[in-house]
């Protein structure tokens, strides 16, 4: 049963740091993967999610669920915002994109502490946990791994089977010729834009019940989300997937020997041993995969 035990725990742990890592990175891979645009704000906007869900429950009393829903809201207008009056004209221009968002995040932060102050009275965790072989399990950190699954088979399917991913991928691939075709390019990366904001607020709010309320918010997303978008490459859900999985089987192997600070620092060596030896990320190699069987097929 010890062995049952050990097992169990290690595979709470590790699908914790895994949908943790994709839910952080997976706004910011959309925006990266489809536009090039290396957004530094996206932490800042996963604190607005935070902040708007927070002041719903606690101010207005309004039902966490909904609350979620207007935090994911708000993001996505605020993205929206962003992209009409600022990152329309950096689309192709990856580092001055990194210098704006982080200018960008940097005023967020000082604007929120300015109307709110250093911090938040934050909301309960939902739901309890529950036991086993004497370890406490959290419910709702088990819903969040779920969220996590449905939200990556939902977005696969929003890109694969609807005309707006048909159109999407064909301006990542060329956005000459996709216009040439007709479609409205401006218009897609908008919402491509508009979709990784909000699913930033999404996760934002989804965690704001588990960590402190303050301005500074966003940085504990930051990190571990630019890493994975790193390391996965320019494909935003099989990169994701599979680089969350890799840094959370490391993560989570390392929290439970030698605890969190070292589970973190141990993600990002490893993040900088998959740069050198996959340039391309994880999406290389999915694309070489894809590349061979069109080969073979073809022959």
């Amino acid at each position: 049963m010890e062995v049952l035990y050990s097992v169990t725990y290690f595979l709470y742990q590790f699908l914790e740091s895994t949908s943790f890592l994709i839910l952080a990175a997976l706004g910011m891979a959309i925006i990266y993967g489809m536009m090039d645009i290396t957004n530094l704000a996206q932490g800042e906007f996963m604190m607005v999610g935070a902040y708007v869900t927070v002041l719903l429950v606690n101010r207005a009393s309004v039902p966490f669920v909904i609350a979620i829903i207007g935090g994911t809201i708000v993001t996505a207008i605020l993205g929206f915002l962003c992209d009409k009056l600022i990152f329309r004209r950096l689309y192709g221009r990856t580092m001055d994109s990194i210098v704006v968002s982080w200018g960008i995040s940097i005023i967020l932060c000082q604007l929120i502490y300015i109307i709110f102050g250093p911090d938040l009275p934050g909301i309960q965790t939902p739901l309890s946990s529950v036991n086993f072989g004497g370890t406490s399990y959290s419910i709702y950190r088990i819903i969040l791994m779920l969220i996590a699954a449905l939200l990556v088979f939902s977005i696969y399917l929003l890109f694969k089977c609807t005309k707006f991913g048909l159109h999407s991928r064909a301006t990542m691939q060329n956005r000459e010729i996709a216009s040439t075709f007709g479609v409205n390019t401006d218009r897609i990366n908008s919402a491509t834009f508009m979709l990784g904001s909000a699913l930033a607020g999404l996760v934002g709010s989804l965690y704001a019940p588990l960590m402190g309320i303050t301005p500074t918010y966003g940085t504990n997303f930051l990190v571990q989300s630019f890493v994975t978008v790193i390391v996965g490459g320019a494909n935003p859900i099989a990169g994701t997937v599979l680089a969350g999985a890799g840094l959370g089987l490391v993560e989570g192997w390392l929290s439970i020997l030698y605890g969190t600070f070292i589970g973190k620092i141990g993600i990002l060596v490893i993040a900088i041993l998959a740069i050198r030896v996959l340039p391309k990320g994880f999406s290389g190699i999915v694309e070489g995969i894809s590349l061979n069987k069109r080969k073979k097929e073809g022959k």
